[in-house]
């Protein structure tokens, strides 16, 4: 593999298991013991959301417990960030499927957050954006409308069209190195990045506990805590 020039990176649920957040499962349709269609979907939002808002505010709670912290995957993705950007015809985008903050708090910029974020929460009249710390209820009166009841969590549900699709597919065109790391490959649109980049002619890797899809050029397999710092450092000496 040549040194990359243009980097692409997707992150999925595996890099933040590490830091002690629950992976999102959907293969026997729960997550966290709950029914994927009761809190995850427009539809289970609108037959109930007080049960919603709750299961987003436990999440959010969670995130920011005092034990929840970066761990090495995301502070090495920081550091292969600030070394990209800062070089001539160089360009880096972390794409992230993952709505929690970790990212940012190891020093992640160049960033999307393609399912939306925990800390924020989104007028459902206005579509007006905020950040968030605390509980989110019925009551909650939005900064914008001034009407309780018109918030939502800014994550995006099973049936609704990620964020920031067209900047993602510019830089998948793009780019000349595509990496997935701790993403399961079964959750579309984000299941085919590697196919439009690798269509467009660049190098594919996959790092994760196991390999999900034998179609990428490289798999290098084992905790994201452990593969990623080391596969960082390779691409920093081969560009050297």
């Amino acid at each position: 593999m040549a040194a990359a020039r243009r980097i692409v990176v997707l992150t999925g649920a595996g890099i933040s298991a590490e830091s002690g957040i629950q992976t999102f499962r959907a293969s026997d349709g729960l997550w966290e013991n709950h029914r994927i269609e009761d809190v995850a979907t427009p539809e289970g939002f609108a037959a109930n959301p007080v049960a919603v808002h709750q299961f987003y505010n436990d999440r959010r709670q969670r995130l920011l417990d005092t034990d929840i912290r970066p761990n090495p995957a995301h502070s090495a993705l920081a550091r292969l960030e600030h070394t990209v950007v800062d070089r001539p015809e160089h360009d880096f985008l972390l794409v992230t499927q993952n709505i929690d903050n970790l990212h940012e708090r190891a020093g992640s910029q160049a960033l999307v957050h393609m399912h939306g974020e925990l800390l924020k929460i989104r007028c459902e009249q206005s579509g007006l954006i905020f950040d968030t710390r605390e509980d989110l209820t019925l009551d909650t009166c939005c900064r914008c409308c001034r009407e309780p009841g018109n918030l939502r969590p800014h994550v995006v549900w099973f049936g609704e069209i990620p964020l920031a699709m067209a900047k993602i597919s510019k830089a998948l065109e793009q780019c000349d190195l595509f990496v997935a790391i701790g993403t399961s490959g079964n959750v579309y649109p984000a299941a085919g990045f590697f196919e439009l980049a690798r269509d467009h002619g660049a190098h594919t890797v996959e790092l994760n506990l196991e390999s999900t899809n034998a179609a990428f050029d490289e798999h290098i397999c084992g905790p994201a805590s452990t593969v990623v710092p080391e596969f960082v450092e390779r691409l920093l000496r081969r560009a050297n």
